[in-house]
Formats: structure tokens, C-alpha cells, sequence
């Protein structure tokens, strides 16, 4: 018999927890690997991810919602037919989807930046005011062909009759919209004006928190991107994206400040302890690139067992023309903040934000910085 569920709060809570349990280990995937690189449930090579992905940047807002929604419900009570919209559909399985998706979905929606397009009910819009995701329904559709795909991933789970690949092929839409949160348009609300006070305690609060590298560089290539603008030193400070290995990029370090085209500094950050090893390999690859300007910027110091070596080596260095610096961003920015004056540090506040984005850091990172500075 097609089942009703607008009354049945069990089902409601069961996919509100599933949703959470699948969405956590899908941010936890994420963690170690960048939004590109990150293993995709369903392999790299399935022909229903292409589908997945246009439907969740359909130019019909509606679908947005389609497959998370279809997909939790089946997930989670396997008898039910994942076409179906409404318990109208008359056939075993047909149940209101509208249920799970404005009490779900849309919450979740909500609480990730509006990702899947912020609508409050999507499912009273005309595209889904049918019974069914299914092609006898296609000419009351406006964006025909995303209709059809959405009808092709729903046909391969009904298809296939597996549970396991109903929840495979759902975790890839989850895999998919992580991947959209990157395309998130963040705004920052810099301040007017800011007190060098006011910059610490934003700056510290950023950092606090660990990202893998990725809070703490995007601070750092704004602050030398300010220092250009405002003094002159360099015309071009470039930085690859957290993670990306620098000579992938053709890069020396972290950082590469330049000026007339050629390297005149090189910043490399850590987040943790800086070893002797890691300078080793910096001051290699500097050296092979003719580059005597060297900062490392190590937020926790030299690592305590290696902190002889590497006072060693940066005195042997200097005397074979290499000019090596370890720092933390604390005491390297403070004066420097100072000269930049009230201008320079907004300056300054609003590059971090542009380096975010600019290097597709995560939503996190990106979120975090504009809800500090709100504070301002």
C-alpha cells in the first residue's frame, strides 16, 4: 500500500540523523584532502556523477533539492520508491517527499550557507507540484534535460535494488554538494576603521584554531600583499593553495615575494614547530633558484632538539651568502602593522579575505574570518 508519511516524525528523525551522521563523515573526508582530490564515494570514473553534479547546479532551484531528498528517504526505509513525490503517485513505495524535504533538507540547507540555493519550500514550486521524478511528468518540466537526469539517477538506484548502493550513490551527492560549498560566495564585513588592538585579537582568534596550514598562510600572503601595496617592496606575492607540494607549482616556498619579476623573498609558513629538516629542504630549493632572501614563519618556534642545528646551519648559511630568518607572525607583524597605520590595517583585513578566496579555502576558514570581523 503507498504510504503516507506527513505524520510520521519517526521517519522525519531517523533521515534528520542520517543526514547528520553522513554529512560529518563526509566533512571528516574532506579534512585531509582538498575539495578536488578528496576519493569520491562512487569511484572517480562513475557515469553518475556528471549527472549528480548538474542536477545540483541545475538553473531550476527546485532539483537542487531532488536527489538529497529522494535519496535520504530510500537511505533510510529502503521499501520506499525514490521517484516519488507525493503519496498520489498511487503505486507500493509512493510516499510525500515534501515531508522529509522541508523538514530535513532544508534545515540542513540552512545551517551549510544555503548551498543548495536557500529556497524555504522548494518543493511547493511549480517544477515539483507533480507525483513523481519520472518521464511521463517531462512536458510540465521548463529545464527538460536536467529533469532527464535527475529521472537517470533515480532510475539506476531503483535499478540496481541494492542498499548499499542507494547509500553509495547518496554519500556522492553529499561528496558533491561539500564540493559546492567552495563556490560559496562569503561576504566580509571589513571595518571602516580598526585599532591595532582591535587587528590582534582578530588575528589571534583566527589562528587559533588549526587548518592545516591554511588560516595561517592566507594571513600571511595578506599581510605581504599589503606590504607591497603600501611600501612598495614587492609587485607580486604569490601563494599556492595549502597542501599543493610548491615545486608542483613551479614554486620555491609557500610564499615567493617578487618584484620586477624575480624573487626577492621567500616565505615559508608553519602552523607547528619547525625541525631542521623542513629548513633543510627550503634552503636546497632556494638555493638551486638563486634566491638569498629566506623567512621562515613558524607559530609555534624551532623545534627544541633541532634549534642548535638550526641556529648552525643559518650561520654557516649567511656566510655562503643565504640570509635566513625564523619568526613567529606575531612579533614579525606587530611593527609592521603599526606603519601600515589605520588605512593599512584594513588594507590589510580585507586582503585575508581575498586570499581566501582567492585560494578556494574552505567554507570554514572563509565563514570564520567574516564572523570575526563582525566583531570589529
Amino acid at each position: 500500500m503507498p504510504r503516507k508519511i506527513r505524520d510520521d516524525q519517526g521517519l522525519v528523525y531517523s533521515c534528520t540523523a542520517y543526514l547528520n551522521r553522513q554529512w560529518q563523515e563526509t566533512v571528516e573526508r574532506f579534512k585531509t584532502a582538498a575539495p578536488d582530490e578528496a576519493e569520491s564515494p562512487l569511484g572517480d570514473d562513475h557515469p553518475l556523477i556528471p549527472l549528480i553534479r548538474d542536477c545540483l547546479s541545475s538553473s531550476s532551484v527546485s532539483y537542487h533539492y531532488v536527489l538529497p531528498t529522494q535519496l535520504l528517504a530510500k537511505c533510510v526505509d529502503p521499501s520506499l520508491v525514490a521517484h516519488s513525490l507525493q503519496v498520489g503517485y498511487g503505486i507500493p513505495g509512493a510516499f510525500d517527499a515534501r515531508t522529509i524535504a522541508h523538514q530535513v533538507v532544508v534545515p540542513f540547507d540552512q545551517n551549510n550557507y544555503r548551498v543548495l540555493g536557500g529556497s524555504p519550500e522548494p518543493y511547493v514550486n511549480n517544477p515539483l507540484r507533480v507525483p513523481a521524478i519520472a518521464t511521463e511528468y517531462r512536458s510540465a518540466q521548463k529545464a527538460k534535460a536536467d529533469w532527464d537526469k535527475l529521472v537517470a539517477v533515480l532510475d539506476a538506484v531503483e535499478d540496481e535494488g541494492s542498499e548499499l548502493f542507494t547509500r553509495r550513490v547518496f554519500e556522492q551527492v553529499l561528496h558533491e554538494v561539500y564540493r559546492l560549498l567552495a563556490t560559496v560566495r562569503v561576504t566580509y564585513p571589513t571595518p571602516n576603521r580598526v585599532s591595532l588592538d582591535q587587528t590582534y585579537f582578530v588575528i589571534q582568534q583566527y589562528l587559533a584554531t588549526r587548518s592545516g596550514g591554511d588560516r595561517m598562510e592566507a594571513v600571511s600572503a595578506a599581510l605581504f600583499q599589503t606590504i607591497g601595496a603600501r611600501f612598495g617592496l614587492f609587485d607580486e606575492v604569490k601563494r599556492q593553495k595549502v597542501n599543493a607540494p610548491d615545486s608542483s607549482a613551479g614554486m620555491s616556498a609557500d610564499i615567493e615575494c617578487r618584484l620586477n619579476g624575480e624573487v626577492v623573498l621567500l616565505v615559508e609558513v608553519k602552523d607547528r614547530m619547525l625541525t631542521l629538516i623542513q629548513l633543510d629542504t627550503k634552503l636546497d630549493a632556494a638555493r638551486s633558484a638563486h634566491i638569498s632572501e629566506i623567512l621562515f614563519i613558524a607559530e609555534q618556534g624551532q623545534e627544541v632538539r633541532d634549534k642548535p642545528g638550526i641556529d648552525a646551519r643559518i650561520a654557516s648559511e649567511y656566510a655562503s651568502g643565504q640570509n635566513i630568518y625564523v619568526t613567529n607572525f606575531t612579533d614579525f607583524s606587530l611593527g609592521i602593522l603599526i606603519l601600515f597605520g589605520e588605512a593599512g590595517r584594513v588594507e590589510f583585513l580585507r586582503a585575508v579575505g581575498g586570499e581566501l578566496d582567492r585560494a578556494g579555502s574552505r567554507i570554514e576558514h572563509r565563514k570564520a574570518w567574516a564572523e570575526l570581523l563582525k566583531q570589529i
